[in-house]
């Protein structure tokens, strides 16, 4: 299975979100899964790190347009690097790859990872694939989402995302849910 990663790029080694991240990319790669990440530095710096330490294969979708922004490349521990245009465009590659996403405390950028991939659910433009939140930032953020916009969303909209406190239980959440997902394409 390939497994996405989301996450802030500001977290440093050390750094309680740093040392999660690490500890579930060492989890993805023992479990003989591939990691997806965008590649860079902070959560997707340290969930490469932990997969790769632990042999696993890692890849990495890098971007010219953030590389513009701010002079960077591919973390050492990426061992296959995917390279897109756009920022939207690396986006869709992290969703399209893989078989399930991961979501870490993030800020816009993995907002935007998470809502993109969310939207492809709902409008069935993808095929049914668990996206996991990790940590009680995603769930208030979720939650005030759904009570201020009730009128707006369906309640199976809401369906598409699994809540989990910590990384470990995101990664059982994650395992769990890919058996039970609807192999006809309906929503959950």
């Amino acid at each position: 299975m390939r497994i996405s990663v989301f996450g802030s790029a500001r977290p440093q080694p050390g750094q309680p979100d740093y040392e999660a991240a690490y500890d579930l990319g060492r989890l993805i790669a023992q479990g003989g899964h591939i990691l997806l990440t965008g590649g860079y530095m902070g959560t997707m710096e340290a969930a490469s790190r932990g997969a790769a330490e632990a042999g696993g294969h890692v890849i990495g979708v890098t971007c010219e347009e953030i590389e513009r922004w701010r002079p960077t490349s591919a973390n050492p521990w990426v061992k296959e690097e995917i390279r897109a245009r756009t920022l939207i465009e690396r986006i869709s590659i992290l969703i399209r790859e893989c078989d399930a996403a991961i979501a870490l405390p993030g800020g816009a950028g993995t907002l935007a990872e998470i809502s993109l991939f969310w939207n492809h659910l709902i409008i069935q433009a993808i095929s049914p694939k668990p996206l996991v939140l990790v940590g009680p930032g995603w769930q208030h953020v979720f939650h005030t989402l759904f009570k201020e916009m009730e009128n707006l969303l369906s309640p199976n909209e809401q369906n598409w995302l699994i809540f989990a406190s910590d990384y470990q239980i995101a990664y059982r959440e994650t395992l769990k849910a890919i058996q039970f997902l609807p192999k006809d394409g309906r929503n959950p």
